[in-house]
């Protein structure tokens, strides 16, 4: 069996790229999600102190409640994924 040295550094270079992880996307994914939760929880708060300082409109209070809700469930969803995903890396045998 004839092994072409050529031939192999170049699939190797070619599956090298195809692999490697994107520069920080993961990272980027993360702190937009963390942003827009941020985002949810502030003008929930405002709306709710409007509310409660100016007598603002309820629906809008109820709204934003709702979507600090969404915003918490979820967030309580990933983290217990995070979690239940480093329990099971921990339980695999080495």
């Amino acid at each position: 069996m004839t092994i072409h040295t050529n031939l192999v550094a170049q699939n190797y270079a070619a599956g090298k790229t195809a692999t490697a992880p994107a520069e920080a996307s993961g990272g980027n994914a993360f702190m937009g999600a963390a942003q827009d939760f941020l985002s949810t929880m502030q003008a929930s708060e405002n709306t709710a102190m409007s509310a409660m300082t100016t007598g603002a409109d309820p629906h809008s209070l109820v709204q934003a409640l709702a979507q600090t809700e969404l915003a918490v469930q979820t967030a309580v969803t990933v983290r217990d994924k995070v979690v239940e995903a480093y329990q099971e890396i921990l339980r695999m045998p080495i």
